[in-house]
């Protein structure tokens, strides 16, 4: 392996064209903005959505997906809503054999469908592999320590894309629950929303503990009905990205549930942000995919009916303590 392709010229992907490059590969990142390539190009920086990073030397910069034909690894990095259309224009340049790694997190809207769903559609026969778990983007390019869950059907597979993108602060763990990796980092987004919304009401930490724990019990419910691996959803990909995603305004989902929780308006949540809150997008999604698999998400159903203007926080809130007594589970 000599060079690492990465679809999508936002944070994460920018950081994980970083990771590329310090684990001995050059890395071709794909962006659709001509200021975002100008940039990593000549200025080794990506103002718009990574600022204050000096980007690795061994990091270049295309605006045509054609060029990303002759790559070893492809790191899909679009958001989950945009991942469909991307791997369309592709299609016709996709090196035969060479392994997707998909990115995103989320549920395409349209479908319901999961992202390596969507490959399977897109890109038939790509070996297919999804990387998931607590990272923020901007901690991961300035190459302070984190760990990740790094799964494949086919755990050489697995193994070997490890191998090739660890690095001394990028740790890849491996697992075959491509089901689970995925749904772990779909609901998240969901459940960091309704954190944020916890936060911005000043309801206290015994109330945000209570919230992540009740929603990694959805999580694994949906993640078990889709056919994942309860252990999967346990490790970083599933509970280890919920704690992260709920614990910090850095991230993207649970500002805009903090804003929500303050009294704001979601377009006033989500308005001047050019990185994607993928929570906004996946939670219609996700509840709608529960009730297809009658699966109970009285969290996430209560977030979708926020962002949709169903009902404001407070009786949101107050419809879920009023639920009925139950044995935890």
């Amino acid at each position: 392996m000599t060079t690492v392709g990465v679809m999508g010229g936002g944070a994460w992907g920018t950081a994980l064209a970083q990771v590329a490059v310090r684990a001995g590969h050059r890395a071709l990142l794909w962006a659709r903005e001509r200021e975002v390539v100008d940039a990593i190009n000549i200025a080794h920086q990506n103002p718009l959505f990574l600022p204050g990073v000096l980007i690795e030397d061994g990091v270049a910069a295309t605006v045509d997906l054609a060029d990303l034909a002759a790559v070893d690894l492809i790191l899909a990095v679009v958001p989950a809503q945009h991942l469909r259309a991307t791997l369309t224009t592709f299609a016709p340049f996709a090196p035969p054999g060479v392994p997707i790694v998909l990115c995103a997190k989320g549920v395409e809207a349209t479908s319901l469908k999961l992202m390596t769903e969507v490959l399977a559609e897109t890109l038939p026969g790509a070996p297919a592999a999804v990387l998931s778990g607590p990272s923020f983007a901007a901690e991961v390019a300035r190459g302070l320590p984190t760990a990740v869950t790094l799964a494949a059907g086919d755990l050489d597979l697995a193994r070997n894309i490890a191998e090739h993108i660890a690095t001394p602060a990028f740790r890849p763990y491996v697992a075959s629950d491509l089901i689970g990796a995925e749904a772990g980092g779909a609901v998240k987004n969901v459940l960091a929303i309704a954190c944020g919304v916890v936060e911005g009401r000043e309801l206290g930490r015994s109330a945000h503990a209570a919230l992540i724990t009740r929603g990694f019990a959805e999580l694994t419910r949906l993640a078990v009905a889709l056919g994942g691996q309860a252990e999967t959803v346990a490790g970083l990909c599933g509970l280890g990205d919920l704690v992260l995603t709920c614990s910090s305004p850095k991230s993207r989902n649970m500002a805009v549930g903090m804003a929500l929780g303050r009294g704001e308006s979601l377009e006033a949540a989500l308005a001047g942000k050019l990185s994607v809150a993928e929570g906004v997008a996946s939670a219609p999604a996700v509840t709608a995919l529960a009730t297809r698999l009658g699966v109970e998400t009285p969290i996430c159903e209560a977030v979708r009916a926020i962002l949709a203007g169903e009902t404001a926080v407070t009786p949101a809130i107050n419809a879920l303590l009023a639920r009925p007594l139950k044995a935890e589970g």
